[in-house]
């Protein structure tokens, strides 16, 4: 797996292309690659353009010194029933279950592996300084009993995991609209035990029930509004009490979750990607190997080119050579702080919310009064913050808990931590520390801004000269003291849990990114604003593409997919061969 792939940090003043694509995340990487691949293009005609020094994006793959494996910091892994991220992972066809008949798409070769989600008899959640097991919700309901907690819930609901108590909602909402409960009753299940619910919905189905979903329930405030216009945190209220909210916020892992956004958009999320049939997989080389393997791709063709360290300021239609080239861009090389200028036929913005405000927003494009309905648009998602914390530690501690992959949970501003392996030969451990997202920014960012930074200490095959070179991405010490508290906490007195002897902190908030994740608002029309951000303006050659203007947001496939879209309305071409005809890329 090749991850040098060569990156020109230079400038060539008037560069003449077709097509200019800002960002190498995924959603640019592949639209690259597209294009190039299919033939509609030559390679000097499509050029990308990032202010970073890698590729990616979001996704960042890390090797910790004395140790022998990859940890993420940014997106860490697929669902299988993600075709395009799976094929370009795997190969196709995806029936073929031997990988090694399967033709792959990529020159590179990935080796996708489970993605170790660990025991629910021996992790831990932790709630209102209560320890349980994972499990321990449905060890007591094989047992004919409900569990007790330190949450007050309604008798209807007492006994629920977290979970399960999501499935109730969501199926008490849907079976609550007619015409829902109609069309899909079978594929809407109630269990025989009072705790299961299922859905067999298909994302096309999803599509269908989402614009025109009612709540309907004549004692709520929300009555006969759709669903679509509503708050997840205010429907959740509503269907188990704020308490309920507050149980399935803590012990779901994950704020962002619950925080509250499109409850139309938050059904098919919380069923699809969290529930129990859920097949998660990742790349042995790292999972932002998808990158680079996709940019490789594109690379092996003449003329190709990946132009990092050269952030967009401003673009414009008033300039000289308008007569062949529709677009001058003018971008800052943050190595020499030289602006120089590439003009262009299309323009290809392969970007998060924030890095499109970060962008000159008195341009013809982004002005307000020329165009409220894109900056109205643009503001249709929230950002989500993200903070994660890599520790290395010198023998894996957790096993004393049999403790062997997989993530606990707790209320605690960590909120999770992930075991990610240890490496045969040194011992050495590594630990995603903490995935603290929206309610917990706060808490972290006080201590990120600190002045004094961790002390890296030398390990088996890892020297301080070594360790040394990572002091610039080091957490502060005040957040790793922080954080060795809430994990003893967490763990329990039964342990001894040693100091790390090396940390690696990325916070997402920070530009051009905006955010690790993005969700969309309440009271937007996702099936409009989708298929809208992809060409915003109908007589420009300007596209936004991305994780964040997706149905899939917080996944890779969400990016590809978009990609896609655009490159099938708007450039005329075909679906891609090694993709299934029926597989369904959304609105």
């Amino acid at each position: 797996m090749n991850k040098k792939t060569p990156l020109n940090s230079g400038m060539h003043s008037d560069l003449k292309i077709e097509v200019a694509i800002i960002g190498a995340g995924t959603s640019g990487l592949y639209t690259a690659y597209r294009l190039i691949a299919d033939q509609k293009f030559r390679a000097d005609q499509v050029q990308i353009f990032d202010m970073n020094n890698k590729l990616g994006g979001r996704l960042e793959s890390v090797v910790m010194p004395g140790m022998n494996f990859w940890g993420e910091l940014g997106g860490m892994r697929y669902l299988t029933s993600q075709e395009i991220v799976t094929t370009l992972i795997e190969g196709y066809p995806l029936t073929e279950p031997d990988l090694n008949k399967r033709t792959p798409v990529l020159k590179d070769k990935m080796t996708p592996i489970p993605f170790p989600m660990g025991d629910p008899a021996e992790l831990l959640m932790y709630l209102r300084k209560e320890r349980f097991k994972q499990d321990a919700w449905n060890v007591a309901q094989d047992e004919g009993k409900k569990l007790a907690t330190r949450y007050y819930l309604n008798d209807d609901d007492d006994g629920f995991s977290s979970d399960q108590l999501f499935n109730k909602v969501i199926y008490e909402v849907l079976m609550a609209d007619p015409w829902v409960a109609e069309q899909y009753k079978d594929k809407i299940i109630k269990g025989k035990k009072v705790y299961d619910y299922s859905f067999k919905l298909t994302s096309e189905d999803w599509d269908h029930i989402k614009p025109r979903l009612v709540y309907n329930f004549p004692n709520s405030p929300y009555d006969q509004r759709k669903v679509n216009d509503l708050g997840f945190w205010n429907l959740i209220k509503d269907q188990i009490s704020q308490e309920g909210y507050e149980f399935v916020a803590n012990a779901g892992g994950y704020y962002s979750n619950t925080i509250n956004w499109n409850s139309a958009e938050a059904f098919p999320y919380m069923v699809g990607d969290f529930s129990a049939e859920t097949i998660y997989k990742t790349i042995e080389e790292g999972y932002d190997s998808i990158a680079y393997a996709v940019a490789n791709s594109y690379m092996d063709h003449d003329g190709a080119c990946i132009w990092s360290e050269n952030k967009l300021l401003t673009f414009t239609k008033e300039h000289h050579l308008a007569h062949s080239h529709k677009y001058q861009l003018t971008f800052l090389n943050l190595k020499t702080n030289t602006t120089w200028n590439v003009y262009a036929n299309t323009l290809v913005l392969a970007m998060p919310r924030k890095s499109l405000e970060l962008l000159d927003q008195n341009n013809f494009f982004f002005n307000i009064n020329e165009n409220s309905v894109l900056n109205t648009n643009i503001r249709s998602v929230i950002m989500e913050p993200a903070f994660k914390i890599l520790m290395g530690f010198q023998y894996p501690w957790w096993k004393d808990l049999k403790i062997d992959s997989g993530h606990s949970i707790t209320d605690l501003p960590m909120r999770q931590c992930y075991y990610f392996g240890t490496d045969p030969e040194t011992n050495n451990s590594m630990l995603l520390g903490s995935y603290g997202d929206m309610e917990t920014e706060t808490f972290w960012k006080a201590l990120s801004d600190d002045q004094l930074l961790f002390e890296v200490k030398a390990a088996k095959s890892a020297s301080l000269k070594e360790l040394h070179q990572l002091d610039d991405v080091q957490a502060t010490q005040l957040m790793v003291d922080e954080l060795m508290n809430q994990l003893r906490e967490l763990h329990g007195q039964d342990i001894t849990i040693p100091d790390p002897y090396v940390t690696y902190f990325r916070d997402w908030t920070d530009e051009p990114f905006g955010a690790g994740y993005h969700a969309w608002k309440a009271g937007y029309s996702v099936k409009n604003v989708m298929p809208y951000m992809r060409k915003p303006v109908a007589d420009e050659s300007i596209h936004i593409i991305g994780e964040a203007y997706s149905d899939q947001q917080g996944w890779v496939e969400g990016a590809f997919c978009e990609a896609e879209k655009m490159l099938q309305e708007h450039f005329g071409m075909n679906r891609p061969i090694w993709l299934r005809t029926d597989y369904y890329l959304g609105w």
